[in-house]
């Protein structure tokens, strides 16, 4: 009985002994945590004044948390007296990091590209873009993807990795967008006339920019018209109208220019046929079943 008082004793008296290095190694995880938070919400707040996205900014205050609780965690454990601990912790943490990395290499590397493209900025919420076969507005940016909307309604999320190694195009990077339609007429038509009128119905259309101004040229020659090329542009930031109604209002009134013009329009000039004949047909019929007989009289 003695044998056991004795042990309890000694063990009574270690803990004691400890309780000072267990409190101190305590409030030292509790001050690199604390500076760990307040470090990341100044981190933050810089990064707000680079208009950084909300993810962005988000992960990088928690970042800053988990390296600081990392430090704390490490300080802690040396304090204590585990010193050798501590060291496994760092070379297994390595370890892990590396074997997590072949595990999760798909996103990490999203991760990874979401970070390269919230410091170079391509685009922004709002924009539209263009990355391989999807092209939509941006409606949300992430860390391993971007959330976009196309013109019919579908959500499709790009990763990241995508949009930092593929070619990315940002169609309104400065507000500024070009569209074009071409419109065919016939070769006996004066195409310097029919150009001139074009370009004062476009100039005419509400939306479309004066600077840089429109445009009309020969795109080609086709086999049954001329085909004329009509460019303008738009400001796609300006509130109002879409650029499918800009580009609707400009081709509906090149239409009627045209047709008020008395030009021969359509999009295959071939089933615009002019039949001028020298004077009035007749046609007879054979009763016995005969081929029929055309020719023309004076009348």
């Amino acid at each position: 009985m003695d044998v056991f008082f004795e042990s309890v004793s000694r063990e009574w008296q270690d803990l004691l002994r400890f309780l000072p290095r267990l409190g101190l190694a305590a409030i030292a995880f509790v001050l690199f945590l604390a500076a760990g938070r307040l470090l990341g919400k100044g981190l933050e707040r810089v990064l707000v004044r680079g208009a950084l996205s909300t993810a962005h900014r988000s992960f990088f205050r928690k970042l800053t948390i988990w390296a600081f609780a990392f430090l704390g965690l490490i300080a802690a454990l040396n304090l204590i007296g585990l010193e050798n601990m501590a060291a496994s912790l760092v070379a297994g943490g390595g370890i892990t990091a590396i074997a997590l990395g072949f595990a999760f290499r798909g996103i990490g590397e999203n991760l990874l590209a979401g970070l390269f493209l919230a410091f170079s900025r391509p685009f922004e919420i709002g924009d539209l873009i263009q990355s391989g076969d999807s092209q939509g507005m941006v409606r949300s940016i992430e860390l391993r993807y971007t959330h976009i909307r196309t013109d019919d309604g579908r959500d499709i999320y790009i990763p990241s990795a995508q949009l930092y190694n593929g070619v990315l195009v940002n169609l309104t990077k400065d507000g500024l967008r070009r569209l074009s339609f071409t419109v065919g007429i016939d070769y006996g038509d004066d195409s310097e006339r029919a150009r001139s009128i074009l370009l004062d119905a476009a100039r005419a259309t509400e939306g479309v920019l004066g600077e840089p101004p429109p445009g009309i040229a020969i795109s080609s020659f086709q086999d049954q018209r001329v085909q004329l090329s009509v460019f303008f542009w738009i400001d796609s930031l300006r509130r109002g109208a879409g650029l499918a109604a800009v580009q609707t209002e400009v081709m509906e009134r090149c239409r009627r220019a045209l047709l008020d013009g008395g030009f021969t329009v359509s999009a295959n000039v071939a089933a615009n046929v002019r039949l001028e004949l020298g004077g009035p047909v007749r046609v007879s019929v054979n009763a016995e079943g005969g081929s029929p007989s055309r020719g023309t009289t004076d009348g």
